[in-house]
């Protein structure tokens, strides 16, 4: 049969426009990042305090996007791995808190694993502590930039591996610490009771407060000295935004329980400003465009990572 070659041509076209749907579909989108943002920084969220309704309702909205990108759950049951969280900072009547964990996994086969993290609690109304507003307990703290941001770097991050129809070489483990605002708790409670080997984790990628970025100051990346592989990860990897590498694997977020357990990390950070843990800190101060930004680096270095053997773990201190 002789084939027709307008046919032909409208089928390279269709064939074409789907490829690239599913390229453009995997990758980084503002718009979902704004979505996810906008949702858990609501003031009906009033800040995602550990223990309240709206943290759980916050940890739902996670486990059903896990669910929609197909993550296999990876918690103790199912998504979640419950623990127990108690506020140190101040007297509160209600001070042992129940908190969980939101776990998603990508088995893409391998012996080992990338972990990547993100916390989705904040202050709450500040009756927990740690306010800097000094008339703020009361007032509902949204916790945008700290760390709805986070949070919206990690499912997006969970959309594209999962969606980019490639098989990477390593798993890929998408973690939601509950707490960490009451001291690295979900995180501490994760290395402690991992639900999958920690000597089969290759490294971890922590996203805390990466949506206020300021062009003088750039993005701080952190732990780039706790592996060798590191330097030769980054190389050749360029951006739009201003980046710059800090040695040490401790700094403030859920990364260092992983670096206390020998494990190389990495912790992305665009610094402190003016609305840093005070009811300011709201959805359209985030600059999206720079978000999506370090989201694109952070995928590069995932990528590239994925061409190293199994990395080494250096002690920075």
């Amino acid at each position: 049969m002789k084939k027709d070659p307008f046919l032909l041509q409208i089928v390279a076209v269709l064939m074409l426009s789907f490829l690239t749907f599913r390229t453009t579909s995997a990758q980084i989108q503002t718009e979902k990042l704004k979505k996810h943002i906008y949702y858990l920084a609501d003031d009906k969220m009033k800040g995602r305090g550990t223990g309240s309704k709206q943290a759980a309702k916050a940890a739902k909205y996670i486990e059903n996007e896990f669910k929609k990108y197909g993550l296999t759950p990876k918690g103790e049951k199912g998504y979640r791995q419950t623990f127990e969280a108690r506020v140190r900072r101040v007297i509160v009547k209600d001070s042992i808190r129940r908190a969980d964990n939101v776990i998603g996994f990508l088995d893409n086969g391998s012996a080992y694993t990338v972990v990547v993290g993100a916390h989705y609690d904040h202050l709450g109304e500040g009756h927990q502590g740690s306010s800097r507003d000094s008339l703020g307990v009361g007032k509902i703290h949204n916790g945008a930039d700290d760390n709805a941001s986070g949070v919206a770097g990690l499912l997006e991050l969970a959309r594209h591996y999962a969606t980019n129809n490639n098989k990477e070489k390593y798993n890929l483990l998408f973690i939601a610490f509950g707490a960490e605002e009451l001291g690295l708790i979900g995180s501490k409670y994760f290395t402690e009771h991992p639900t999958l080997p920690l000597e089969n984790i290759q490294w971890m990628l922590n996203m805390d407060m990466i949506g206020r970025y300021n062009p003088d100051n750039g993005v701080a990346i952190i732990g780039y000295g706790t592996s060798s592989k590191f330097p030769a990860i980054f190389e050749g990897i360029t951006s739009d935004i201003k980046f710059y590498t800090s040695r040490d694997g401790n700094g403030g977020s859920d990364q260092t329980s992983f670096y206390k357990k020998n494990i190389p990390v990495l912790f992305f950070h665009t610094g402190g400003h003016v609305d840093y843990h005070k009811p300011g800190d709201d959805p359209e101060k985030i600059d999206y465009k720079a978000l999506t930004s370090i989201l694109e680096l952070e995928r590069r270095v995932i990528d590239n990572s994925m061409q190293q053997p199994k990395m080494d773990f250096i002690w920075t201190n």
